[in-house]
Order: structure tokens, then C-alpha cells, then sequence
């Protein structure tokens, strides 16, 4: 079951990620009204889409994962940068990044360790 909660959190950003970067190298009509609004040139979209292509393709290698969700985390958080100077909402980046490091809290034990939600069982956490 764990298994299954852990692809789906992880395939709604890859969904959104991938969705983002075809975006940005079709390059529909909104898309340059989109990028005036965030106060950025049209001429980054096709960089912007390389670089979240790439990012999310070492996310979606489970060896890679991990460098993957960093790297991702960083996209992110350039987007809210972006989002909050124009007066943007950015609660959906918060949720995407979430779900990136969600996933893999629950499907790989190296980042359960890192960030151990729960105390360990046989300890106080009281030095005697």
C-alpha cells in the first residue's frame, strides 16, 4: 500500500513538471502573456524547460531520486520567488515540493533516516 501512495505523490509532480516543461518548448499563445506577467523574458522558456526536464528526469531515476527532489526543491523555490515578487499565489509549488520529498520519505529508507518522523522505540530521549 505504501508503495502505491508513494508513485502517486510522486507521479503528480512528474506529471506537472513534464506538462510545464512541454509547455515551454511548444510554446502556445498564453504562454508569452504568461511570462510578461511574471516579469520575465520568453527568451528563458526553452532554458527553463531543459533545466526542469532534466531535473525531473534524475528524480524520476530511483539512484538519482534524492539529488533529483534537491534539485527540484531549488526549482521550486526560484517559481515562489517569481510567484510572491509579482503578487502571485505559490501554495501549489508548496504542495508540489511535498509531495516530491513525500514520496520519497515513504519509499526510501536513507531519507526516513534523515528525517525520522517518529522517536525511535526503546528510547526515552532522557539522559540518565
Amino acid at each position: 500500500m505504501t508503495i502505491w501512495i508513494s508513485r502517486i505523490l510522486a507521479g503528480v509532480p512528474a506529471l506537472v513538471f513534464g506538462m510545464s516543461a512541454m509547455m515551454k518548448f511548444v510554446q502556445p499563445a498564453g504562454l508569452a502573456q504568461g511570462f510578461s506577467h511574471m516579469q520575465l523574458d520568453l527568451s528563458l522558456a526553452v532554458p527553463l524547460g531543459i533545466l526542469e526536464i532534466a531535473c525531473l528526469a534524475i528524480y524520476l531515476i530511483p539512484r538519482t531520486a534524492v539529488l533529483g527532489a534537491i534539485l527540484l526543491t531549488g526549482y521550486l523555490g526560484g517559481a515562489i520567488l517569481t510567484h510572491v515578487r509579482v503578487g502571485d499565489q505559490f501554495v501549489t509549488h508548496i504542495l508540489l515540493g511535498a509531495s516530491l520529498w513525500g514520496s520519497l520519505y515513504l519509499r526510501d529508507p536513507r531519507v526516513q533516516a534523515l528525517i525520522p518522523l517518529v522517536r525511535p522505540t526503546g528510547r526515552t530521549g532522557r539522559d540518565s
